[in-house]
């Protein structure tokens, strides 16, 4: 079943050399053209209510990544690459669009596809926008503001991470439990605050559940350390890749 969307958002699949997957569009054609990366644990629906407040100049689009939501689930994340793919299938898709410049903006793992961008393709951007991202070095593994990883191996980061109850959550359904590893009891402790309740709470859980889940998606894989917590990153899915 389709995600629904808020009125003002068209969805359609969006075929490129990289990716089939969901594309949200907002305001006219022809439109400046602003892409949106979405965080771990989401969807371009969670970019709706933004998308719909851009000035009526411009063309929102953003797209569910690879591993998420719409994304075709046989293509997979490398983690070898870093951010490498989502920025390439970003990329991808702005060709195909037809836009050779452009606004992106980025949260949480967006930000991170974001850094990478700014590194990579400086020419395709117009701004860049970051809303809480992760470090350009990395999600963890890292000691100090030059990036030294904590270990050879990067322990204590990756897809060994990923709380296992909340995995367990998202394959059961869990949608309305507030236990501390449910889909809505970490958004809400963690994500809304304390005492906000987003109107569209139950469609930013539902992105949760269409995750692709797996040792190549989320968690993805991991690697034995010999350094404490005794885990280090293996090679497939976005945490593995942050």
């Amino acid at each position: 079943m389709s995600a629904p969307v808020l009125e003002g958002i068209t969805a359609r699949t969006v075929t490129t050399e990289n990716l089939s997957t969901r594309v949200l569009f907002s305001g006219p054609d022809d439109g400046i053209p602003v892409l949106f990366i979405h965080g771990n644990f989401s969807s371009a629906t969670w970019w709706e209510e933004t998308m719909l407040q851009l000035p009526p100049q411009y063309r929102g689009i953003a797209a569910d990544q690879r591993g998420y939501g719409g994304a075709d689930p046989s293509v997979k994340i490398d983690a070898t690459r870093g951010m490498q793919d989502f920025v390439d299938d970003s990329l991808a898709l702005m060709d195909h669009l037809g836009h050779e410049r452009f606004h992106l903006v980025g949260v949480s793992l967006g930000g991170l596809v974001v850094w990478w961008a700014m590194a990579g393709a400086p020419e395709r951007l117009l701004s860049v926008t970051l809303a809480g991202p992760g470090s350009p070095f990395g999600f963890g593994g890292t000691r100090d503001a030059a990036g030294t990883p904590t270990t050879d191996d990067f322990a204590g980061s990756g897809g060994g991470l990923i709380n296992p109850d909340l995995v367990q959550a998202l394959l059961d359904g869990d949608r309305d439990s507030l236990s501390d590893f449910s889909p809505r009891g970490i958004m809400r402790r963690l994500v809304w605050g304390e005492g906000f309740i987003p109107e569209r709470e139950d469609a930013l859980i539902d992105a949760m559940f269409r995750v692709h889940i797996g040792d190549q998606g989320l968690p993805g894989d991991k690697e034995p350390s010999p350094s404490w917590p005794y885990v280090a990153p293996g090679k497939w899915g976005a945490t593995n890749a942050m």
